[in-house]
């Protein structure tokens, strides 16, 4: 698509920003790192990239204090939230300036094959071994092969929406 075709103005940046806030996202801690250098952030832009191999894209913020552990362990844990996991939720978004190795305080936490930090419970708890890092404008795109695969059942789903968390209840089988 070539660039030129477009004259018209770029959005503003807080109308582009409460758009987003439409979208509901699923609310997935992201870990990395292990022992006292782990970390980990919220994110609602974790989503499947390939079914065969199996692919997650997740975009980060490069200015996160959890961006530079990515590259240094070549890992990351998604572990997509229950409703009852609000608080972890609200930890790892670093309110109270909250960061490192202290955002693991609540809930229990295991290491995947590849090290990196899965939440025990979580609705699906997936461990992927980064294949690529893209940098595109403040975000970097990881690229993760899923190394292994853990679902909970009936657990519901806490997702994004309108600048708050929402719960979902569990669905029957």
């Amino acid at each position: 698509m070539r660039m030129d075709m477009f004259t018209a103005p770029l959005p503003d940046p807080g109308a582009y920003r409460l758009a987003m806030r439409h979208f509901a996202g699923n609310v997935s801690v992201i870990t990395v790192g292990t022992g006292d250098r782990r970390s980990g952030l919220v994110a609602t832009s974790a989503v499947s990239l390939s079914m065969d191999p199996p692919l997650m894209l997740v975009c980060v913020n490069r200015s996160s204090s959890s961006w530079p552990l990515f590259e240094v362990f070549g890992h990351f844990g998604v572990n997509s939230l229950a409703p009852h996991h609000q608080p972890i939720a609200e930890r790892f978004t670093g309110q109270g300036g909250i960061k490192g190795a202290d955002r693991f305080a609540l809930g229990q936490w295991r290491n995947g094959p590849t090290g990196a930090p899965l939440l025990v419970g979580a609705s699906v708890a997936l461990d992927c071994e980064i294949e690529d890092m893209i940098e595109k404008s403040t975000h970097s795109i990881l690229i993760g092969r899923v190394r292994s695969i853990e679902i909970a059942e009936q657990t519901g789903a806490l997702v994004y929406w309108r600048g708050g968390f929402r719960p979902i209840g569990a669905v029957p089988a």
